[in-house]
């Protein structure tokens, strides 16, 4: 996809997460380019997923579909949006392909092959809950002062998850699939998050039957 990061990007995480995957990768390339050491003679990979998902999945996927299974409407619908995902699946799936085949050591992106938008994951989930999304084009400019008096009294939205919510996130998965002399990846990312979801679908009536039978 046109824009998306691939590999020759460096990348430049902010945060004791991002910052030790960091180290982490600096430290094993280290090792790859000491030609006196034991790991060159053996293959290395560094894979970077997307958000992994499937089912059991926790996170920010979880809170929102929580927030739109209840039928509230999604407010942020003007904002325009893309981000790769990793359908746990398709992860497996390179893992496994790793494994089996001769591909050159390095650095790898892992993703699906198709970016979703926010406003594409709030019909999917509630597709999955069969409810019919209700998203609200409410104008930018509303929004942000919104957001800029969350900053101010500590809302839920702020301008920080707000930018969580709508930024844009694409990275190419074609060096992984070029390694593995493949086209596609075999699920598609809707098909990868739709699953996921039903999943969540499937958790919560069964908490609430657990309940049910711990009332009677």
């Amino acid at each position: 996809m046109e824009g998306s990061l691939n590999e020759d990007i460096i990348p430049s995480p902010i945060g004791p997460h991002g910052e030790s995957k960091i180290k982490a990768e600096e430290y094993i390339l280290a090792k790859m380019a000491n030609n006196s050491d034991r790991m060159t003679c053996k293959k290395v990979y560094i894979l970077r997923p997307c958000m992994v998902h499937g089912p059991g999945n926790k996170g920010n996927l979880n809170l929102l579909f929580k927030f739109v299974s209840k039928g509230i409407p999604w407010p942020l619908g003007s904002f325009d949006n893309n981000r790769s995902f990793t359908s746990i699946d398709n992860l497996s799936f390179i893992i496994e392909q790793i494994i089996k085949r001769d591909i050159e050591s390095g650095i790898y992106h892992i993703g699906d092959d198709e970016p979703l938008s926010t406003n594409q994951l709030v019909k999917l989930i509630s597709q999955s809950v069969g409810k019919k999304s209700h998203i609200w084009n409410v104008p930018k400019v509303l929004v942000i002062a919104f957001t800029k008096m969350g900053d101010i009294l500590h809302l839920p939205l702020n301008s920080f998850r707000l930018q969580k919510l709508t930024e844009n996130y694409v990275v190419s998965n074609n060096k992984i699939k070029q390694a593995l002399g493949i086209d596609r990846l075999p699920v598609k990312a809707s098909e990868g998050i739709l699953k996921t979801l039903v999943s969540f679908r499937n958790k919560k009536k069964k908490n609430i039957f657990d309940k049910e039978l711990e009332n009677k």
